[in-house]
């Protein structure tokens, strides 16, 4: 049975940089969840950030930075790792990451100035991901995520 990488904050675990979830409720979860496909991570929590902690954005150098100016990025290359490793040690092919995050953005990131811009990006572990072949999908995309997930199963 294939296997999908979740965000912790979908999966409703309040491990978001204020202490809340980003819970998704739907009818596909419900179904993955039930089948036990599904398979939680906080990349930002396994790269060793606590809950709550400062926001943090990627910045045009690449970095991650906090709100309070602290540079993060090491902590999130390290959560970055943790994915890729889960993914390898499941063989996971398909990922379900939050979008807008400096983690998780699959098609958006804030633009590191604090002041609520998007941009196209990604965050560190969805690119990393990428890079490692894994199919990275947003909450806004379950139903492609659902076409994948069966397109895998037919050729198993």
């Amino acid at each position: 049975m294939e296997k999908i990488l979740i965000s912790a904050c979908l999966y409703g675990h309040a491990v978001r940089y204020d202490g809340n979830d980003n819970l998704v409720t739907h009818p596909l979860l419900d179904k993955w969840r039930k089948q036990g496909r599904l398979v939680v991570l906080c990349p930002e929590i396994s790269g060793g950030l606590p809950t709550p902690r400062p926001p943090a954005e990627i910045q045009t150098n690449g970095n991650v930075a906090t709100i309070t100016g602290d540079d993060a990025t090491a902590a999130f290359q390290a959560g970055a790792k943790a994915a890729v490793a889960l993914c390898q040690q499941h063989n996971i092919q398909l990922a379900l990451l939050k979008e807008n995050s400096p983690s998780c953005g699959s098609h958006f990131i804030y633009n590191g100035q604090f002041d609520g811009t998007r941009i196209t990006g990604q965050g560190l572990a969805a690119a990393a991901l990428t890079a490692h072949g894994i199919k990275v999908f947003s909450e806004y995309q379950l139903d492609e995520l659902e076409c994948a997930l069966n397109s895998l199963e037919d050729k198993a």
